[in-house]
């Protein structure tokens, strides 16, 4: 409680509702994004513990309490990335891990093994401070976090399957080949120009996690086993017409 005298002699006093505090822990080699994070959680619930991590060492040490939620702010292979989680949750169990990256560099099945690992939360780094600060809120809430346009990704992934599967099903295996949808026809086309995702992404106005989803698709019906081979592929058939699902 604390008092403050307004318009008398008398104070008046105020209950001071006190906010829990999170303790969160910041692992991040950056110095320009540790800087920004900082004065984004400045002033909210999320308290950054003074701490000395190293990524590589399981034993981080910590002038505060230890943490409930883990800032992870690296940009990693998939298999560096699950072994931070693993050691992370290993040694605190209890905490949320949100990492902190580039969503359209992330795969979508690689968002997947991560979340699978451990992770309760993927925020870009260009997300705006008030928004960040909601979303560590739902994670902290029980809730799991990811942008939009991963989302929509995995969505994708999730009905190609369901295609790719409807077609192992009716289709002779003689006729799979070529079998494509009109999105992945067109981006099959980009291909053959040399276009790269992100060129491709600009020019269907889509996103380019979306991109890699399709060509993953592209790959796998025309058998090839990178996108050099599928556009060869296509450069030999542009005389036959592409089948497309209806």
């Amino acid at each position: 409680m604390w008092c403050e005298v307004i318009g008398s002699d008398h104070p008046q006093c105020i209950a001071d509702t006190a906010v829990p505090r999170i303790t969160t822990l910041l692992i991040c080699r950056s110095t320009f994004l540790h800087a920004g994070l900082r004065q984004v959680l400045s002033g909210t619930p999320f308290a950054l513990a003074h701490d000395v991590f190293d990524p590589a060492s399981d034993s981080p040490v910590f002038a505060e309490s230890e943490p409930a939620l883990i800032l992870l702010c690296e940009s990693l292979p998939l298999n560096e990335y699950l072994e931070i989680l693993a050691r992370l949750k290993a040694r605190y169990p209890l905490a949320w891990v949100v990492l902190v990256a580039v969503a359209d560099l992330l795969e979508p099945d690689t968002v997947l093994r991560l979340y699978e690992a451990g992770l309760s939360g993927l925020c870009p780094p260009a997300m705006a401070g008030n928004s960040l600060v909601k979303a560590l809120e739902l994670v902290v809430a029980g809730e799991t976090f990811l942008p939009a346009v991963v989302g929509q990704a995995l969505l994708e992934q999730s009905r190609q399957s369901m295609l790719d599967a409807q077609e192992i099903q009716m289709a002779p295996a003689a006729k799979r080949v070529g079998r494509l949808t009109d999105r992945e026809a067109a981006i099959l086309q980009c291909l053959t120009q040399g276009a790269s995702n992100k060129m491709i992404a600009h020019r269907l106005g889509i996103a380019e996690v979306t991109v890699k989803v399709h060509i993953k698709s592209i790959l796998r019906k025309v058998q090839a086993a990178n996108r050099t081979r599928a556009a060869m592929w296509a450069r030999q058939h542009q005389q036959m017409e592409i089948q497309h699902h209806g």
